[in-house]
């Protein structure tokens, strides 16, 4: 898949995601989470999701086990709501956690291959 197209989904994944965490989820450990950014690899088999999310280290854990525990509800949600061939797999991390500058870049480049370091 080309560029363009991989971040055209990327950004529409971002922003529909954004609106099911925040209006759909009932969960309340998931109220402090925002989507930060979607890295899509170019088979569309994998997405990692980076989350900001609020609150003590304690609260972000919580938060991130009521994403990974409504992954799947996501998942099929944005199958509704988008026109793709193959929706990929979700995988939600907290933004801090990626490191930063030439690091960050490198992973985006190894998910652009299709090589995602787990």
């Amino acid at each position: 898949m080309d560029e363009l197209r991989s971040r055209r989904v990327a950004e529409t994944m971002r922003e529909e995601l954004s609106e099911l965490i925040r209006f759909e989820l009932d969960d309340p450990r998931v109220s402090g989470v925002e989507v930060a950014e979607v890295v899509v690899s170019p088979d569309l088999r994998r997405a990692e999701v980076l989350v900001v999310i609020s609150g003590t280290e304690q609260e972000q854990e919580s938060a991130l086990d009521g994403l990974q525990s409504a992954r799947h509800y996501l998942r099929r949600n944005l199958m509704l709501r988008m026109d793709l061939f193959r929706m990929p797999e979700l995988h939600f991390r907290p933004a801090a956690e990626l490191p930063a500058g030439p690091a960050l870049e490198r992973l985006r480049r190894r998910l652009r291959r299709g090589r995602p370091r787990c």
